[in-house]
């Protein structure tokens, strides 16, 4: 990255717009960075609608066709949609980041060497665009019902091969699916010409067997080092595409490189021209049935390398320039941190944790770019619902204060209370004739400890949400520890107990409903 680009950053939404690293017909495409809550963020690649299109209502409606299309395509060899991002009158669509190389940059610096791609490596990256592409034709939307999609664009342009050795296909952006918003007028051709079947260039109806046929044309010209339908303008290569003549792939390429190949080389060779030339049949009916079928067929013909092996060689062919974007993107990654930590200090969380609730203060206005004025942030992001729908710690942090004091106050209340009630049903009536209480020889007892459904202490934890500095100020009541023994008067007894040489009877009660034996009769 130059010096100076990392200050060329525009954040849009939630994603930092880094400098461009590809450029169509219909957008540019940029790193970016996603910057998300509590220091998540992630490296993506964002394509941005050129200004000239983004005020056409059927470019913008074709963009966001893409979006919806690409979202429900889910499959290893298929770059992932992330996001659309409508903003400011232009339009962005983010998609997964992957390191890697496009396989006409690859075509290009081979053929510049004079080498083609080997063909383990060539059956590798071309059985698993097939792959991707069948789940393309079989997505279905959310209703089950299928979608019929069509890539429409199937080129080396639109192939990456990652650093990982998996390849994917990318821009489904002139792709055509039954129940599309927006409908192509009739008879404009999208695409590129030297990859479109003969019914394509007719205005016939495009299905799968299109999106084959590309891919023929895709093989052909990777194992010949050469271009399938080359000329001076538009018309004279639709007129060599109607024209339809092909020769095998393996005669072009002994012929061009005027060597011979060894028997198993040949054999290979000369297998993997059906395989093509099937492809490439003028009837749409006579070209394999699905892209897997002919994915299967082609992993059959010509047996796959590996994904380490595809790697290694994509090291080897593209190096430099895998390095020197690999440096881009650890730049872009250390400078997104500063936005991603200003962004965080904004960011205002109430975390609920056991019985207590913690709340910082509101955050200071602030404004990003492009963005129109500052807004402040809510004071407090709700983490988890109530029973009733309501978000724990919505309330202003004002009111929290008096409502903890007043839980205080009502179990303070509580707890005098059932001890005032205690005492009221165990205070025995007066006596209907004064009569003088003969001494107990055993020490009074004091009162039963006041019932409780609490097993643990209850703990109330008041917190002033104004001042977040001040540390919180807990009341704790503890329901099962002891009180101050408090001077205890003795009721009078109902009756006098009775005499100590009655033994007849060796115990009584007392005014408490205590039972008292006699001494004298406990050893009788």
């Amino acid at each position: 990255m130059a010096p100076g680009a990392q200050q060329n950053v525009r954040v849009v939404g939630r994603y930092a717009l880094y400098g461009a690293i590809a450029a169509g017909g219909m957008a540019t495409v940029h790193l970016g960075r996603l910057l998300g809550p509590v220091g998540f963020s992630r490296t993506v690649a964002i394509k941005r609608l050129h200004a000239q299109f983004a005020s056409d209502p059927e470019f913008v409606s074709m963009f966001l066709d893409e979006a919806r299309l690409a979202a429900r395509i889910r499959h290893p060899n298929v770059v992932p949609t992330l996001d659309v991002v409508a903003t400011g009158g232009e339009l962005f669509l983010v998609m997964e980041y992957v390191p890697g190389e496009s396989v006409s940059r690859l075509y290009r610096a081979l053929r510049d060497r004079h080498q083609t791609i080997p063909l383990r490596i060539l059956s590798a990256v071309m059985a698993g665009v097939l792959h991707g592409l069948h789940a393309a034709h079989e997505a279905k939307d959310e209703r089950g019902h299928p979608l019929g999609i069509v890539h429409r664009d199937v080129s080396p342009q639109n192939v990456l091969v990652g650093t990982d050795g998996v390849p994917r296909v990318l821009d489904f952006g002139v792709a055509k699916a039954a129940g599309r918003v927006q409908t192509t007028k009739e008879g404009q051709i999208k695409g590129k010409l030297a990859y479109m079947p003969p019914e394509q260039l007719k205005g016939a109806a495009v299905s799968r067997q299109t999106d084959i046929y590309a891919t023929g044309v895709m093989l052909w010209e990777l194992v010949t080092g050469q271009r399938l339908f080359a000329g001076d303008n538009e018309g004279a290569i639709v007129a060599k595409v109607l024209e339809a003549k092909i020769e095998p792939p393996s005669r072009v390429l002994v012929a061009s490189r005027r060597q011979t190949f060894t028997d198993p080389v040949m054999r290979q060779l000369e297998a993997l021209d059906l395989t093509i030339l099937r492809a490439l049949a003028t009837q749409p009916e006579q070209r394999f049935a699905t892209a897997r079928a002919m994915a299967v067929e082609l992993e059959r013909t010509c047996p796959p390398a590996t994904a380490s092996e595809v790697a290694d060689w994509l090291e080897s062919v593209a190096r430099e320039v895998l390095d020197s974007r690999a440096q881009m993107v650890a730049e872009i990654e250390s400078s997104a941190s500063a936005l991603t930590e200003g962004r965080e200090n904004n960011h205002v969380m109430a975390v609920l944790h056991g019985d207590k609730t913690y709340v910082s203060a509101p955050p200071p206005a602030i404004a990003y770019p492009s963005e129109g004025p500052p807004v402040t942030q809510p004071s407090s992001i709700s983490v988890a619902t109530g029973a009733q729908g309501q978000p724990y710690g919505a309330q202003p942090p004002s009111s929290r204060v008096p409502i903890a004091a007043a839980l205080g106050i009502l179990l303070g209340l509580s707890v005098l209370g059932g001890a005032f009630a205690w005492k009221t049903t165990h205070e025995p009536p007066p006596a209907s004739a004064p009569a003088a209480a003969e001494p107990s020889d055993v020490a009074p007892q004091p009162p039963a400890p006041l019932a409780t459904n609490a097993t643990a202490p209850v703990v109330v934890v008041v917190e002033d949400a104004s001042a977040p500095a001040t540390p919180a100020v807990a009341a704790v009541i503890d329901a099962a520890a002891p009180k101050p023994a408090a001077p205890v008067r003795r009721p009078a007894a109902t009756k006098p107990a009775p005499a100590a040489d009655d033994c007849a009877t060796p115990y009584w009660y007392d005014a408490q409903g205590v039972k008292r034996y006699k001494p004298a009769c406990l050893g009788k």
